[in-house]
C-alpha cells in the first residue's frame, strides 16, 4: 500500500500502484477506476492526493475521465 515513511510522495506511490495494476491487466482496458473518495478511504489518503495521482495517470494516457460517468482505463494502443 502507501508507505508514509518513504521519500516518494503518497500521490506518486498511488499512481505507481495503479499503473502496475493497469500494466498487469488487473485493471483491464475499459475498466472503471474507483472513485476519488473510494480510493482515498482505501489508501487512507486525502482526496486531493488521490486526484493528483489520477491526474498523473491521465497525462500519461493510461486513464480518461468521462464527465458524468467516471474514470476509466484507456484502450490499449498498438505498439
Amino acid at each position: 500500500m502507501v508507505n508514509r515513511s518513504s521519500v516518494v510522495p503518497p500521490w506518486q506511490q498511488l499512481a505507481d500502484l495503479l499503473r502496475k495494476q493497469i500494466e498487469s491487466g488487473e485493471l483491464a482496458p475499459g475498466a472503471r477506476i474507483p472513485s476519488v473518495l473510494s480510493l482515498a478511504q482505501e489508501y487512507e489518503l486525502a482526496a486531493g492526493t488521490v486526484r493528483k495521482a489520477l491526474a498523473q495517470l491521465q497525462r500519461e494516457g493510461l486513464i480518461e475521465s468521462r464527465v458524468g460517468w467516471g474514470t476509466f482505463v484507456t484502450e490499449k494502443r498498438p505498439s
